[in-house]
């Protein structure tokens, strides 16, 4: 059982369905109807995480031999042999239908679309890329975006500027967690063939560059949600101390590229994301 539940990556599905339920609380724009709007959140979280812990199951299955040829992921049920192919492909695929089903029924048929788009271009267009070119990680944004999406749509049922303002946020930040994440594992990336961009360009400038491109963009993007009025001065006082601790542990990484630096623009990413939201939630104007 712990190594089907591996294979869902539990630690990134819970990073999904906070975004998630952020984008259901603000697409949610009537009073809150207690049983029903509970039961929507459920169906919405349940088969969010079941669609998601498919796709994540069968990227581990697309890419087990190259897991095989990496250190940090040696250890997963496939390339360690706990799992056979066929195991992960059909668990996989049944996570992913009834995930679909349950978005599908439960919520809306555009919560659903969307949840099938994130499946499709992950697995489909992402993961291949990722042996062709470094510009994968800007098409797997693209799917690792749209979470707050799918829980705006649930609730709202349509996709409103808030909803693509939380996209967005979501969007860029994942630009320097990923660099940052690539700079540590390069050595890696590089043995099993995936052209992430610090194996393409090994001297690590161009990835400085661009963890500072994307951090220093995130923090006008990070302002959006007050401008169109969904959060307070509380929240943009936060989004602007966040975006720039953020920064600046950007800035001191692309002048000194050494993986203990890479790991503190990973910490500042993993804390900044939970942080703005709760700050986003806390301070929503009430309805």
């Amino acid at each position: 059982m712990r190594d089907y539940v591996a294979l869902t990556k539990p630690r990134i599905t819970w990073l999904i369905l906070m975004s998630t339920g952020v984008g259901y609380f603000f697409g949610h724009k009537r009073p809150w109807a207690g049983a029903a709007d509970w039961a929507l959140l459920v169906h919405l979280l349940i088969g969010t995480g079941l669609i998601a812990s498919g796709t994540a199951a069968l990227n581990q299955w697309y890419e087990r031999e190259a897991d095989c040829l990496m250190r940090r992921t040696q250890s997963r049920p496939l390339p360690s042999g706990k799992m056979t192919a066929n195991r992960a492909l059909w668990f996989g695929i049944a996570l992913a239908i009834l995930g679909f089903t349950e978005l599908w029924f439960g919520t809306n048929p555009l919560c659903a679309m969307l949840g099938a788009f994130t499946l499709g271009s992950y697995l489909f267009i992402y993961t291949p890329l990722k042996q062709r070119s470094h510009l994968s990680t800007v098409i797997g944004a693209l799917p690792g975006a749209m979470p707050p999406l799918m829980g705006y749509a649930a609730s709202a049922g349509t996709l409103t500027s808030e909803a693509w303002t939380l996209f967005a946020i979501l969007f860029i930040w994942q630009f320097p967690h990923f660099l940052a994440i690539a700079w540590m594992y390069r050595e890696d990336y590089a043995r099993a063939g995936i052209r992430m961009l610090p194996v393409v360009e090994p001297d690590g400038m161009s990835t400085g560059r661009q963890i500072i491109l994307y951090a220093s963009t995130l923090i006008p993007v990070s302002l959006f949600p007050v401008l169109l009025g969904m959060s307070g001065r509380i929240y943009m006082v936060g989004a602007l101390l966040l975006g720039g601790w953020f920064l600046y542990t950007g800035v001191r990484v692309a002048f000194d590229l050494t993986n203990g630096r890479a790991r503190q623009v990973l910490l500042a990413s993993v804390i900044y994301l939970p942080v703005i939201y709760g700050l986003m939630v806390f301070d929503r104007p009430s309805l």
